[in-house]
Parts: C-alpha cells; structure tokens; sequence
C-alpha cells in the first residue's frame, strides 16, 4: 500500500475539507497523512486510509521549537515527507499572494515536495498575486512538480508552456452520493466581505441586501437558512450581523447553519434546498451539481472564471456593487444548465495520479 502526504487548506472550510474527502474515498487502497489540528481527526473519523499528525499535539510542537533553533522549519511535517511514497497538494485558492510570501514560500511551499518523490498539484487556480516576482517564483517550483491540473482557464493560460499542467473543472463537480431533496428553505452562503482586503467596506451594504433578500423569500412563502462554510473566516460573524438586522415577525422563518465537522450533514442542508443564494464558491459548484437554481454573489474572480468557463446564463451579482443593483427573484425558477460534461471532465484532476496510485496494483 502506497503511503501519500497530502496539503491542504486546513481551517474548517466545508469546500476545502471536501477535495480531502474526494482524495480519500477515490483511493481507498492507499494510506494518506495530513498535519492538520486535532478536529480534523473528528471530521474524517470515518475515512480509514486517512491518518492525522497532530500539529497540536505537545511533542510535535516541542520538537518542532528545537529543529527551529537549529535553523530547520517544519521538521514533523518533512519527516512526514521522507516517510512519504509521495506527495498531493490539494485545494482551490492556495496562492494567493500574502505580505509574507517569500517567507512562506521558502519555509513551506519550497519543502513539500520530497527529494526523487513524484508530487502532484490538484485542483487549484493561481492568484491573486500583484507581482511578477511572486509569478516567476512559482513557476521555477512548478517546473519540478509531476502533474499540475488547474480547475480553471485564467490559471492554466498562465502556466500552460510548462510541460506538466492540465486543466479540468473544480473536483467537487466530482462529488458522488448525495441524496437530493427539494425543500421549501433558500439556503444563503454568507461571507464576512470585509475579511478580503479588496472587500473591507462592503459589509454593511452586504449584510443589508441580504437581509432585504431574506425577507422578500419569506414574503413569497419560503424559508431561509444562513450557512456558514467556514467559521474561522468570519462566516458566523456574518450570520449573526445579518440576524441582527431582520425585524423579529420574520425571525421564526430563518434558521442557521454552522459547517463544523460533519461534512455529510452540511452536504444535505444543501441537497435539499430549493435553491441556493452562493456567496461562497463551492455554494456555487454543489448548487450546480445538484441541480438547484442559483445565485452567485461574486466576491473573486475565480467565481466569474467558472462562470465564464461553463457558460452560465443565469444573473449573478458582484457584491462590490450589490448596493447598487434590484434582484431579480426570478432566478428562483429557473433550471440549470446541466453540469454533467463538468462532472465527467472534474475526474481529469486525478488522472496523473491515478498512474501513479494504481501502478503495479
């Protein structure tokens, strides 16, 4: 049995902690290991071939303090990688340029992948980033990585004369058994805006349109639920603001959903929506897969770039300006564009790995 270190984004976000449960269940033969906080041994309790390293455990942090004093970052998760077949880093939004990023990119990204190990990228696009600097760094790491499948144009254009990239849709288009209901509940994906810098001021015009959209849901008979996807980014936070905000006569109709651990549960709350208002991406991508009229509310580009990448035709709104434009409700009613050739294409993300995975089994 294979033995793989997988990366992640590992911060409680309902989309990222499903490319983790797509990797598992697609490869149930292999044997992955995540560092990651002690809840991550709760959300993937069921998936067996998935071992997590703490990185709150006490050792680990000790012996990490003293590999540090001897000018060595990361030392568990690099013996992780030495014990390792191989490597996957997988996510969406995983490069996105930060103040610090040469910092991180020499003490993180530089070590993942291990000395004569294959190591595959998956599943992701590339920026924002606001210099050339931070593009032709990576590019130089890229260049040594096996296989790296973008789930999006605007990335893969990007890179597409390094001889390992690829392109297929996001890998959550993959996602496989789940039961989908027709419920009578709108389900709302918020985000706090002003956690993303380029969304600092537009909280408040944002919580308000939401609230006005809840209350028109209600007064055409249905009802609402606010989902949090990510409580370490301010979803929560934005669910209560947007609470704050409705008049009491309409409170008994909305309900909240916080993601914390159990991703099947927070699969359903979407599976039965009637239909789903998607301020978060992969709000965005379930809806489409399973079959739910949808609003996206734009707050990054890599929402348009799928958008634009499928074709879609329905009304979608930047939340930059969404003080300034009347919803049209009658999204509600419309059928998706069938997602079926995204499905089959969203395999395309493993098909390097595959090879790897299944060679001599």
């Amino acid at each position: 049995m294979k033995k793989i270190k997988v990366y992640a984004y590992t911060k409680q976000n309902l989309g990222d902690d499903l490319f983790i449960k797509i990797l598992c269940e697609r490869y149930p033969n292999t044997q992955f290991v995540l560092y990651a906080p002690d809840v991550y041994k709760d959300i993937f309790k069921d998936n067996k071939n998935l071992e997590i390293c703490s990185s709150e455990a006490k050792l680990n942090r000790v012996i990490n303090f003293i590999a540090r004093k001897f000018g060595v970052n990361n030392y568990v998760d690099r013996k992780l990688v030495e014990n390792s077949d191989g490597g996957v880093y997988i996510g969406g939004s995983l490069f996105i340029q930060g103040e610090s990023w040469r910092e991180y990119t020499e003490n993180y990204i530089k070590q993942m992948k291990g000395e004569d190990k294959p190591f595959y990228l998956l599943g992701v696009n590339f920026g924002p980033f606001n210099n050339e600097e931070y593009y032709l760094e990576h590019k130089k790491i890229f260049k040594e990585y096996t296989d790296i499948c973008f789930r999006e144009k605007y990335s893969y254009e990007m890179f597409k004369d390094l001889n390992n990239t690829r392109i297929a849709d996001d890998i959550v288009f993959g996602l496989k058994g789940v039961k989908i209901k027709q419920g009578n509940s709108v389900v709302v994906s918020v985000i706090r805006p002003s956690y993303r810098e380029e969304l600092q001021r537009e909280d408040f015009s944002y919580y308000k349109k939401i609230k006005e959209m809840c209350i028109e849901f209600i007064n055409n008979g249905l009802e609402v639920t606010l989902m949090s996807f990510c409580k370490s980014e301010g979803d929560e936070d934005a669910v209560s603001a947007i609470m704050s905000l409705i008049p009491d006569k309409y409170k008994n109709k909305i309900h909240s959903y916080y993601y914390e651990t159990n991703i099947n549960e927070a699969l359903d709350v979407l599976a039965n929506a009637k239909a789903i208002v998607a301020s978060r991406f992969h709000a965005m991508i379930l809806g489409l897969v399973f079959e739910k009229p949808i609003l996206p509310l734009i707050y990054s580009k890599k929402m348009t770039n799928v958008l634009e990448d499928i074709k879609f035709k329905g009304p979608y709104y930047s939340i930059k300006k969404l003080d300034k434009v009347n919803i049209d409700y009658s999204w509600i009613e419309n059928k998706n564009e069938s997602v079926k050739k995204q499905v089959i294409n969203a395999e395309n993300h493993f098909k390097k790995l595959d090879e790897f995975l299944t060679k001599g089994v």
